[in-house]
């Protein structure tokens, strides 16, 4: 059981921060020239993170125990790969995907090593996914499936990164391997994701309310889980009083889940309905505390605010500038979507958004980039450049309301045949 629940625990986290988020707090695009620089990314003849990662007030106190026992012995596998494990989930549990470059750190000495044990390649594989290496990572993945079949959470990222790519029969196939391996009751969730990732989002919702009041997943982990998918199938259904109706339910017992909190405030924010977006956006921090609050979060409540014409929009949009030209200045190579919903929803430069759209699409296909992406097109006039997305959409079958809308204006856009009315 304990395998399970492992594996629902990281699934839930990837789903967003690969929607995403991931991300997704937001997912990440590989849009810079190749000279520069990824997150935490030393030359060689640099010290790695001569301070602890994990010595902010807060931490605890096994993460900071991990922490130590690498750094005493940065060339023992067993040693990185606990590490590695500790700040790549944190980094999914706090929306900050900086914490991949920790994790990418301690696995430097084993990048390129061909004999790894089943967890050296699932970690390793997850970093990759987590720098957009998807076919490297979905190789190391397949390898620890290969040396332990029966680790559920190898084939929940499996799963994952298959709807990522829209690879949809192989996600199919994923499905009932893990219904001929583990429990028909988890088999029955994926099915359920696949089933509203491919049109069917009202077969989704009748699966996943019978999945959370199922005993076998009354752990809160799972309630988390369930939770969001169940908000997300009621959410593509079209029924997005029922979606915020679940995450916010979930979110009061939960209310440290980011993918929750940033699920809801988008939600609400799509429904117009700003204060209430701008409250769980910014959660504790409040109006002025925004520094400790993600970029997605922190993008989430500048929309709010624009929507409710407040005084602390420019703050708040001075604070999102900052972020962006922070790393800008770093030269990072890893864009996040809060920076194309700035480019994009917030209209800061719909035609830089539509290239990185662009771009971004060609390494994973999304719901959430693929209604930023036709939004982008139709901003800038160039309606045809969203054309992959309007192919994807009626390859998979994937529908939901923002995303029809957008389609259809595409559609009935004079230059989407080629006319010039």
């Amino acid at each position: 059981m304990d395998k399970f629940r492992q594996a629902k625990n990281v699934f839930q986290m990837v789903v967003f921060r690969l929607q995403a988020m991931v991300l997704a707090t937001g997912l990440m695009v590989w849009v810079l020239p190749a000279v520069a620089q990824e997150r935490f990314k030393p030359a060689n003849s640099d010290v790695v993170a001569t301070s602890s990662v994990h010595g902010q007030t807060g931490r605890n106190g096994s993460l900071r125990a991990l922490d130590q026992a690498w750094r005493a012995q940065p060339k023992d596998l067993d040693a990185s790969l606990a590490y590695a494990r500790a700040v790549f989930t944190l980094g999914l549990t706090e929306g900050d995907l900086r914490w991949f470059g920790s994790a990418k750190a301690a696995l430097a000495p084993w990048w390129q090593a061909t004999d790894l044990p089943a967890e050296g390649y699932f970690l390793r594989g997850l970093v990759k996914q987590g720098f957009h290496e998807f076919d490297a990572g979905l190789q190391d993945i397949q390898q620890a499936i290969a040396k332990e079949p029966r680790r559920a959470e190898f084939w929940s990222w499996r799963f994952a990164l298959h709807l990522l790519l829209a690879d949809m029969p192989a996600a199919r196939q994923d499905t009932e391997e893990m219904a001929r391996l583990f429990d028909p009751q988890e088999a029955h969730v994926y099915r359920a994701v696949l089933l509203y990732r491919t049109g069917q989002a009202l077969s989704a919702v009748d699966l996943l309310t019978t999945a959370i009041r199922a005993a076998y997943f009354k752990d809160p982990s799972s309630q988390d889980w369930l939770g969001f998918h169940l908000g997300e199938a009621h959410r593509v259904a079209g029924q997005p009083d029922q979606a915020i109706a679940v995450w916010d339910k979930q979110l009061k017992a939960n209310p440290t889940s980011h993918l929750l909190r940033l699920s809801l405030a988008e939600l609400l924010n799509q429904q117009g309905n700003y204060r209430q977006a701008k409250i769980i956006a910014l959660g504790k921090a409040g109006k002025l505390g925004t520094s400790t609050i993600t970029d997605a979060l922190l993008m989430q409540a500048l929309l709010a605010s624009r929507g409710l014409q407040d005084p602390d929009e420019p703050q708040l949009a001075k604070q999102m500038a900052d972020r962006l030209q922070s790393q800008a200045l770093r030269k990072e190579s890893l864009i996040e979507r809060p920076k194309l919903i700035h480019l994009i929803d917030y209209g800061q430069d719909p035609a830089a958004g539509l290239a990185l759209s662009m771009a971004n699409w060609q390494l994973q296909k999304e719901p959430p980039d693929a209604v930023l992406f036709i939004q982008a097109a139709l901003a800038v006039n160039q309606p045809r450049a969203a054309e992959p997305v309007v192919k994807w959409a009626e390859q998979t079958g994937y529908r939901d309301p923002p995303l029809t809308r957008l389609v259809e204006q595409l559609k009935q856009h004079p230059l989407w045949t080629g006319s010039r009315k």
